[in-house]
């Protein structure tokens, strides 16, 4: 599935099989004078076309490597590259771009924008993004609305449909900019059973299909349905481990 060449983006920056890579990475938070490790020395590397889920227990450190990882935030220290940008050393507006471009963000609360239609839901981004890569916008939504199975549901606003059919419009709006990474924080959380195999099984499919999908979790099922689990604690990786066996 892994390439061994490279090559470079629109932004100059090499691309290379590893999507992801942290080095020694810390963040730190200063609540009212007392130092919080939220990350603590963090090192790991995600190759293109992984299925990976983060869990742990709350505070363990798992969302913020995903809002790190999102350039929703910066570390405190050590190297942090995602598709071959350096994230510690950018510019906001270099940032934000990246963050409407690179990553699809999928969150448990959908974040839909309510009295609109699924379809311009999903166009949004790339009203922000100006990625002329894309094409036609509204081509390019019903493209990712049929990918996620609601070719039939584009004109219904979020209160016509189902909480899972409201989480697939999160993420075809993830898609549409054609991300290098889907970033899913708890996907399933508000979901029942049925429902949350729904939309691992579309996670599958489009991990399948040679997306890069990382999920954060607390629910052992989510984890058991990706191909290597990062379980963290107190800030660190206590074990990175694949299906089939050890990972690192």
């Amino acid at each position: 599935m892994h390439g061994c060449g490279c090559h470079a983006t629109e932004m100059g920056q090499a691309v290379t099989d590893t999507l992801i890579e942290c080095r020694s990475v810390c963040k730190n938070y200063d609540m009212g004078g007392e130092v919080i490790h939220a990350l603590r020395d963090v090192s790991l590397e995600i190759h293109r076309g992984e299925h990976v889920a983060v869990t742990g227990a709350s505070g363990s450190g798992k969302s913020t490597l995903m809002n790190l990882i999102g350039a929703l935030d910066t570390p405190t220290r050590g190297s942090l590259v995602v598709d071959g940008l350096n994230l510690e050393t950018q510019l906001p507006d270099t940032l934000a771009r990246f963050r409407n471009r690179t990553v699809g963000f999928v969150f448990q609360q959908f974040n839909l924008l309510a009295r609109t239609s699924a379809l311009e839901n999903v166009k949004l981004p790339l009203l922000y993004s100006h990625n002329g890569d894309i094409g036609d916008p509204s081509e390019q939504a019903v493209r990712c609305l049929e990918r996620v199975g609601l070719a039939d549901r584009m004109d219904h606003e979020p209160t016509q449909l189902s909480g899972g059919q409201q989480q697939r419009v999160a993420i075809a709006r993830a898609l549409v900019n054609n991300p290098s990474v889907i970033l899913a924080d708890e996907p399933t959380g508000a979901h029942d059973s049925h429902t949350s195999m729904e939309i691992l099984d579309l996670f599958q499919e489009l991990n399948d299909s040679g997306m890069t999908v990382i999920v954060v979790t607390h629910e052992h099922d989510v984890a058991e349905a990706c191909r290597r689990n990062l379980v963290f604690r107190d800030g660190e990786i206590i074990e990175d481990v694949l299906m089939n066996g050890r990972a690192g």
